[in-house]
């Protein structure tokens, strides 16, 4: 699906002349002008995309994510928003949303996340930053500089 116009599907706002793949599962969300989503992608509720942004196959994008523009996303990247994950309650039932706390993630304007990268909950990635593929991101990576490993560590700087 292409849009040419701003368009409201269901409960998701999707800016001008985004490409979205088939096989993709967006609810609750924004994507901003011109970005291209591909196959097997879903983005939760209260996540954001930004404008010029390409998220590639099988990402995983999830409610309080924050993605500015021109961001670009590997396949397979996984985002989490919760930093002590339960499934139930010291009771024993089924967690629910009121049980426990989204941590906000941001990536900032120009970064790029290559494939099979986990980035944990309450990182920020700085502008034009690049997270090697297969990185585990457990701190805020800085603007203009390049991590990888698992835990993700500085490689050099771009400048």
């Amino acid at each position: 699906m292409n849009s040419t116009n701003s368009i409201k599907l269901k409960d998701v706002t999707i800016g001008k002349n985004v490409k979205l793949a088939d096989f993709i599962n967006l609810y609750g969300c924004t994507i901003g002008d011109g970005t291209k989503i591909g196959t097997f992608v879903e983005i939760q509720k209260n996540a954001f995309v930004g404008k010029y942004c390409k998220i590639q196959s099988h990402s995983f994008i999830c409610e309080g994510v924050t993605i500015e523009d021109e961001v670009f996303i590997g396949h397979g990247v996984i985002f989490i928003n919760d930093i002590y994950p339960r499934a139930t309650t010291e009771s024993g039932h089924l967690q629910t949303e009121e049980d426990w706390q989204v941590i906000p993630t941001v990536i900032k304007r120009g970064a790029s996340i290559g494939s099979n990268a986990t980035i944990l909950a309450g990182i920020t990635i700085g502008e034009k930053a690049i997270v090697g593929a297969g990185s585990v991101v457990t701190k805020d990576v800085l603007p203009g500089v390049i991590v990888a490993g698992n835990p993700a560590r500085i490689i050099r700087s771009m400048t």
